[in-house]
C-alpha cells in the first residue's frame, strides 16, 4: 500500500503509542482531564498508515482501552463516560473509510501508472542490444511523485554514416510531449539514413517538429522545445561526432574514470532555432575499445539530495570499480542515484549506454 510507511516505515507504530501513552497519561492524571480525543485521532491516523487488518485491530484495541480506561475512573456511571466511548467507536469507523479510499486511489493510480508505463514503451521501445560491434543498453524511469506521460526519449540505429544517436528531452508531460516525441523519433529514423550531416539532420528535425506544431495548433505545442544530442559512431568505432542542442552532456567511461565530454558551442534546443544566427558544427571526440558512452537527460543530472545539492554523474565511476558492460553502467547509475535523492524523484529519467568494441 502506497502510504507514509513506505517512506517512513516507523510511523506505522505512531497510531498504538500515542493509545498507549495517552491512557497511561489518563490514568496517572485527575479526571478533570483526559485524553480520549487524542485517542480517537489515533484511530483516523491508523486509517493512513495501516492496512485496513491493522486499523480495524488499532480501532478495536483503542475501543477497548477507553472501556477499561472510564470503567477503571468511574466514568461509566453517568453519560460522559459513554460519549468518549462513542467518540472513539465513530473515530475507528472513519479510520476505516479513510483507509478504504486511500486504498482505492492507490489501486486507480497503480492502473494509470500501468497505462502510462505501456503508452510510454509503445512510443519508446527498447532498442536492440546490439547493432554491430555496439553493445546497447537503456534505460527508462518515470517520476515517483506522478503517472504522466513524460517526453524524454532516446533512439539509435545503423546507417549509412554510421550508428546514430538522438536522445532529448520534450519541454512538458502528458499527451503533447508524446506526440512531440513520436514525431522526433520518426523524422530521426528516416532522415538519419539520407542526410549525411549531423547539422543539417538537426535542421530537418527542427522542420518536423514545425510541421507537426502548425498542422496540430490546438496541441500545446506553441512554446514547446526539445533539448537533444544528435550523435555518430562511425563504423570503425574511432571517433564520436555529436551535436549539442541545449541537452545535458553525454560522459565517456574509459578504464574506470568517467568524463563529460562537453561541446566547444553548445546550440539551441530544437524549436528554438530560429532565436539563433549560424548553428554550431559538430564535435568529435576519440573513442578506444572498451570505452562506454553514457547518454543521459536532466532527470539524471538534476536529482537531488536533501541539501538540495545536485548529482553528479562523473562521481559514479572510480578506479577500480569499472562496471562490465552498459547495462552494468545503467544499473549502478540507477542506485547511485537513488540513493542520491533518498525518496520520490519529481523527474523522468532516460539514459543509454554503449559500450566500443
Amino acid at each position: 500500500m502506497d502510504r507514509l510507511t513506505a517512506r517512513w516505515p516507523y510511523v506505522r507504530w505512531l497510531p498504538l503509542t500515542v493509545i498507549v501513552v495517552v491512557a497511561v497519561a489518563d490514568a496517572a492524571t485527575p479526571t478533570a482531564y483526559t485524553g480520549v480525543p487524542l485517542i480517537a485521532s489515533a484511530c483516523v491516523l491508523a486509517g493512513a498508515t495501516l492496512s485496513l487488518r491493522g486499523t480495524a485491530w488499532t480501532g478495536a484495541f483503542a475501543l477497548g482501552i477507553t472501556l477499561l480506561l472510564n470503567w477503571w475512573l468511574g466514568l461509566l456511571e453517568d453519560a460522559t463516560g459513554w460519549v468518549e466511548v462513542f467518540n472513539v467507536g465513530l473515530a475507528m469507523l472513519i479510520g476505516l473509510d479513510v483507509n478504504r479510499m486511500l486504498d482505492r486511489h492507490t489501486r486507480q493510480l497503480a492502473r494509470v501508472r500501468s497505462v502510462a508505463g505501456a503508452m510510454q514503451r509503445a512510443v519508446l521501445p527498447s532498442p536492440p542490444a546490439r547493432i554491430g560491434l555496439l553493445e546497447v543498453a537503456a534505460r527508462y524511469e518515470g517520476a515517483d511523485t506522478e503517472a504522466r506521460i513524460g517526453g524524454d526519449l532516446y533512439t539509435i540505429q545503423d546507417t549509412p554514416y554510421g550508428v546514430r544517436i538522438l536522445v532529448g528531452d520534450v519541454r512538458g508531460k502528458g499527451l503533447g510531449a508524446v506526440s512531440t516525441t513520436s514525431t522526433l523519433i520518426g523524422a530521426f529514423r528516416e532522415a538519419a539514413h539520407y542526410v549525411p550531416d549531423l547539422a543539417d539532420l538537426a535542421v530537418r528535425l527542427e522542420q518536423s517538429l514545425e510541421r507537426d506544431s502548425a498542422e496540430n495548433p490546438n496541441g500545446g505545442h506553441d512554446e514547446e522545445f526539445t533539448t537533444a544530442l544528435i550523435a555518430e559512431i562511425d563504423h570503425r568505432n574511432h571517433t564520436l561526432h555529436m551535436l549539442n542542442r541545449g541537452h545535458p552532456a553525454p560522459y565517456l567511461i574509459r578504464a574506470g574514470h568517467i568524463t563529460e565530454l562537453t561541446p566547444a558551442a553548445p546550440d539551441l534546443p530544437l524549436g528554438m532555432g530560429e532565436l539563433g544566427g549560424q548553428r554550431t558544427t559538430p564535435d568529435a571526440f576519440p573513442l578506444s575499445a572498451g570505452d562506454i558512452l553514457l547518454f543521459v537527460t536532466d532527470g539524471v543530472t538534476e536529482a537531488r539530495n536533501r541539501r538540495g545539492d545536485f548529482y553528479d554523474p562523473t562521481h559514479l565511476a572510480t578506479p577500480g570499480n569499472d562496471p562490465a558492460g552498459p547495462a552494468a553502467v545503467l544499473d549502478a547509475l540507477a542506485d547511485a542515484i537513488h540513493q542520491w535523492t533518498g525518496g520520490p524523484r519529481d523527474d523522468d529519467m532516460a539514459t543509454l549506454a554503449v559500450g566500443i568494441a
